[in-house]
């Protein structure tokens, strides 16, 4: 059994975040309306330059665009609000703590759509509470 084990590729873990957000609580979803989701196996080195991140494994997920909260109707176009999960990061993480990926996956994806919103932790922790 061990030996067919194998860490998910990006295809599979971009297939599992949108598995996991489709699990998220309805009224939650229908709010991330444009909302992208995308997954890579490092934030590029810009990122990790302007989170001041030590490591390319410092970083387990990214929100990039403009939050609902700062939002206006006549805003001028810009590029759509994504949200980055980086599979590297993640697998490592995983491998150091004692939850499963699906978790790990839910709970960044959960924590940089907040962003989005301009949620606190608490907000965050309730819908993850609900999601399961």
């Amino acid at each position: 059994m061990w030996t067919e084990l194998k860490a998910p590729s990006l295809a599979e873990m971009e297939a599992m975040a949108h598995d996991v957000f489709e699990r998220l609580p309805g009224e939650f979803r229908k709010l991330c309306e444009g909302v992208i989701v995308r997954v890579e196996d490092f934030p590029p080195e810009e990122v990790l330059d302007e989170m001041d991140c030590e490591s390319e494994f410092d970083l387990l997920g990214l929100f990039q665009g403009v939050g609902l909260p700062q939002q206006s109707f006549g805003d001028v176009a810009r590029l759509p609000n994504m949200v980055w999960l980086y599979r590297r990061p993640i697998l490592d993480y995983w491998a150091e703590h004692d939850e499963s990926l699906g978790h790990i996956v839910r709970h960044v994806l959960i924590h940089e759509i907040g962003h989005h919103f301009g949620l606190s932790d608490e907000d965050m922790a309730a819908i993850e509470a609900k999601a399961e």
